[in-house]
């Protein structure tokens, strides 16, 4: 593991924040300014804040070195997950589908940081965690109701997940917003933080003032 993995480099006690579903390398890049210790590109069509390729390299392209850009994929080809990781200059992989287990070592294995996505509400659950996916570096943990895979601004009860946070390292996400970040953070205790249309003045275009002030609330948590 290197320096440059977020997991390494931020121990609990610092909850990481990853600012997902951008679209515009300028925007991108002012939210890597103001705090943001990872950056999440959704590659699955039907989402709003989906990108192609040339638009997710030049993000890529757009962000300090120490802060990496991971992929969001839904039940993706792996040929096609790894074309994308080298193409666009990804740092890691997060897979918000059914994917299999074994894919996870295989990306693992190609020095990515990988994420699962499991959820509350619907499969794969929160119990898969130990039983089928632990070897992912990350889980983002989110509630599972609405349309789209993930990104549905729903907030859940958070305290839901506090047990599985205290042996994994979670990722919470779903509905999350200035007005409810301390409270999710006092319920579960997370590792770290996904925030998307929360902060959002349009779909994959980030609002930077809400963007700055998450982070601000996140980094100054009470422990």
């Amino acid at each position: 593991m290197t320096d440059r993995d977020p997991k390494s480099r931020h121990p609990k006690s610092r909850t990481l924040v990853k600012i997902c579903g951008l679209t515009d390398p300028d925007n991108a890049a002012a939210c890597a300014q103001a705090g943001a210790d990872i950056i999440g590109l959704v590659f699955y069509p039907k989402s709003p804040r989906h990108v192609e390729w040339f638009q997710a390299k030049a993000v890529v392209n757009a962000l300090p070195a120490h802060v990496p850009a991971w992929g969001v994929f839904v039940n993706e080809n792996p040929n096609v997950i790894m074309e994308t990781v080298h193409t666009c200059g990804l740092k890691g992989v997060q897979l918000h589908g059914q994917e299999p287990p074994g894919l996870i070592t295989a990306l693992k294995s190609q020095h990515l940081t990988v994420t699962k996505a499991v959820f509350a509400s619907r499969t794969p659950g929160i119990e898969t965690i130990d039983t089928w996916y632990q070897a992912a570096d990350f889980f983002l943990v989110e509630c599972g109701q609405g349309t789209l895979p993930g990104g549905n601004a729903k907030t859940w009860n958070y305290r839901q997940v506090r047990k599985t946070a205290r042996d994994h390292p979670v990722i919470l996400a779903g509905g999350l917003c200035c007005d409810n970040i301390d409270q999710a953070l006092a319920q579960a205790d997370p590792t770290g933080v996904d925030v998307s249309s929360g902060v959002e003045s349009s779909p994959g275009i980030k609002d930077v003032d809400l963007a700055a002030e998450f982070i601000r609330r996140v980094k100054n948590k009470k422990t």
